[in-house]
């Protein structure tokens, strides 16, 4: 699953903003019972590992000029909730970038 949110921020400015706040992450996973691991495989790439009920989803978020891409591969068991999860990264990523 691909999601782009745009920003006029300024790569700088992104890359702060989501070293800040990377640990926000896991308030956003319903339930409250998600472990989230964050890593940067380069200045632009933060890699995320999630593991809820009992599921392993892992993904990255790719810091553009004008945008944010996240990449979320989902596991065939999740497939039936992506509508939700493309819906909660676009609402809380904006509010990981504001």
């Amino acid at each position: 699953m691909r999601v782009a949110l745009p920003h006029d921020l300024g790569r700088e400015e992104v890359r702060r903003r989501l070293h800040e706040r990377s640990h926000e992450i896991v308030d956003y996973i319903p339930g409250g019972l998600a472990d989230v691991d964050t890593s940067w495989s380069d200045q632009d790439t933060m890699n995320l590992k999630v593991a809820a009920m009992g599921q392993r989803i892992t993904g990255d978020i790719q810091i553009e000029d004008e945008q944010v891409i996240f990449t979320i591969e989902l596991p065939a068991a999740l497939t039936f909730v992506r509508p939700m999860i493309e819906s909660a990264i676009r609402a809380n990523g904006q509010k990981m970038l504001t």
